[in-house]
């Protein structure tokens, strides 16, 4: 029997309450359906952790968890407690960028038993790959002078490997769908950073003589991920398009709740972390009603990153059975609590 050992990280808010709400689904699949087992080590590295000790996590903290299999990670914020900088970049920015996490993955799909708010959906599947290491989010910059001359300059900063490294990527995920890769630019407007984008899809994408190309502006990509998604498979974007558009992705099937995320470690040095996109949620803490799908379909990416495919297509039959039957929290539409959802859930894995 094989064992996976796992980091996980519950975090702030509603990643205290579905993330051992997912590790029991987890533990039910791999014993009805694996053949291998989960090894848990769980970290209190919080908002909570930070008033106590100053620090997100300890000053060891990415050795203690450098060398489990994969992260697994409920939620980072609370920001009554802690501004949002120093919770987001004190652990999971942290964790993204020294652990090479350099491509983030989201999918976005209509899903069954989830109404989407778009009046006619056509059963849209698509991934969106985010370059995740530097772009829009670099910390290159600083402040001068103060009061009415005060000046602030945020410099984006693209390098040609890691935006290579991130169309790769793209290109060879678009050989196992549909074949056709989207480069979301804006180099109408963006003078330097974006044509550069653009030179480099192009070269990338000659490489990749069968796969069917396309580069929109992020402004009409955006406006057409809610027009027309069904147009779309794999989109290639730099970090800031990539997290504007992955929200949008989110919003279009239903609920944020829903939506999973890898940040992927691609030379092997690092585990790769997994973490739904809905966040801390602060205003239903406590309340029993947090959507666990979001992080249950977050682990099925993971057990696809770790080879588990079947696995992670029995667990995303069994959520999506749940759903179909009306079994939903009342972001979806539904009147049922957490527990209920993740109890279906697993009755559906002990029936298949």
């Amino acid at each position: 029997m094989s064992t996976i050992k796992l980091a996980v990280i519950p975090g702030d808010g509603i990643g205290k309450e579905v993330v051992p709400a997912s590790l029991q689904v987890l533990d039910v699949l791999a014993e009805i359906h694996g053949g291998i087992r989960f090894d848990y080590k769980q970290y209190p590295w919080s908002c909570e952790y930070y008033l106590e000790h100053g620090v997100m996590m300890p000053e060891d903290g990415l050795e203690q968890i450098k060398d489990s299999e994969a992260i697994f990670l409920g939620a980072v914020g609370n920001p009554k407690l802690v501004a949002d900088h120093i919770s987001l970049w004190g652990l999971l920015i942290k964790i993204r960028r020294e652990f090479e996490q350099v491509i983030n993955v989201r999918p976005a799909r209509s899903m069954k038993g989830v109404t989407s708010p778009l009046s006619n959906p056509q059963e849209f599947d698509l991934i969106v790959v985010r370059e995740n290491s530097e772009g829009e989010y670099s910390v290159a910059g600083g402040r001068i002078h103060s009061g009415e001359d005060e000046v602030v300059i945020q410099n984006a900063v693209f390098t040609r490997k890691a935006t290579e490294r991130a169309m790769h990527y793209a290109f060879e995920l678009a050989k196992k769908r549909r074949g056709k890769v989207t480069s979301a630019t804006k180099s109408n407007g963006i003078v330097h950073s974006m044509p550069f984008w653009d030179e480099v899809f192009h070269d990338v994408a000659s490489k990749y003589p069968g796969i069917e190309i396309d580069s929109r502006h992020i402004d009409a990509l955006s406006a057409f991920f809610v027009t027309r998604p069904h147009e779309f498979d794999v989109i290639v974007a730099s970090n800031l398009f990539g997290d504007i558009l992955t929200d949008i992705g989110a919003a279009i099937m239903g609920s944020i709740g829903i939506a999973p995320a890898a940040n992927l470690n691609v030379n092997g040095k690092f585990p790769s972390m997994f973490e739904p996109v809905h966040g801390s949620a602060p205003d239903i803490v406590g309340k029993g009603i947090a959507n666990p799908v979001g992080q249950l379909w977050t682990a099925s990416m993971m057990l696809d990153h770790l080879g588990y495919n079947e696995l992670s297509s029995i667990l995303l039959q069994a959520i999506e059975a749940t759903l179909e039957k009306g079994i939903k929290t009342p972001d979806l539409g539904g009147k049922n609590n957490m527990d209920e959802v993740v109890n279906d859930i697993i009755a559906n894995l002990k029936n298949m």
